[in-house]
């Protein structure tokens, strides 16, 4: 089974690169590859794609050693484990906000002992059967230590019960989704803000030896959040061909005295 590159960074305590990706752009998968990031943030929540493309990604990604963590746009647990089977590497849930949702999804996408999911054995993720159907298989034990789970923290519950949340064996990183989460910071009132919420994660993380992180938008965002601790940044992504088309449209401009 190919080894996780996140999963790797986190434990080695370095820092993980992530850039998002919304739309059905194979090249993108090879471009981030060939420029040294560690994940593709494959955001199927708001964006949408058909699972044959989403499978399609999936396979470049292990064919350019990249991996994929997919923002899931469900709870089903049997399409959440699918995503693995058909070779995701990771899961980013939205929107959780208490630890029993932490555990039911750590239920449903690890095998046991660590939690109930489904085999079959047949996906990309275990070669086709190939490195399953045989004696002395490992993939079982492979697949629990090789797949991670981010959870995202972007409610005032989820502020609330994150010491719990970070809690539940089986999570490997908190994210914080600061859009939503200072959206409805804002709308709660109380003294509490954007900064103080990430601080408070970025504590709890610490405190229970997991991965934190989240978006930034610039090289001071960047190192800001790197002195916090953090090792999961995400910069960059399929949006940014909105700076490179403005930039060349600049240029054309001025080629045409315009």
């Amino acid at each position: 089974m190919r080894n996780s590159k996140v999963l790797q960074k986190i434990r080695t305590g370095r820092g993980v690169r992530i850039c998002g990706l919304g739309h059905y752009l194979p090249f993108f998968v090879r471009y981030a590859a060939h420029n040294g990031y560690d994940a593709i943030w494959l955001d199927l929540e708001h964006r949408a794609m058909d699972q044959r493309e989403i499978q399609g990604l999936l396979a470049m990604c292990h064919a350019h050693d990249i991996d994929c963590m997919v923002r899931a746009p469900t709870l089903e647990r049997t399409r959440l484990y699918r995503y693995l089977e058909d070779g995701a590497t990771g899961l980013m849930m939205p929107l959780v906000s208490d630890a029993g949702l932490a555990r039911e999804i750590v239920e449903a996408v690890k095998y046991p002992p660590l939690g109930n999911r489904g085999l079959d054995g047949a996906g990309l993720d275990g070669d086709f059967g190939l490195d399953v159907w045989h004696e002395g298989s490992t993939y079982i034990n492979d697949a629990n230590r090789e797949t991670f789970i981010v959870l995202q923290i972007e409610t005032p519950e989820a502020l609330a019960n994150v010491d719990e949340i970070a809690a539940v064996d089986g999570v490997d990183g908190l994210f914080v989704g600061p859009t939503d989460l200072g959206l409805r910071l804002g709308q709660a009132g109380g003294n509490a803000d954007l900064d103080q919420a990430i601080a408070r994660v970025a504590e709890v993380a610490q405190k229970h030896d997991k991965a934190w992180g989240m978006p930034a938008g610039t090289p001071e965002a960047l190192a800001a959040l790197r002195a916090q601790g953090a090792q999961l940044l995400a910069y960059g992504g399929d949006f940014a061909l909105a700076k490179v088309l403005a930039d060349c449209s600049q240029d054309l401009d001025r080629a045409f005295g315009e």
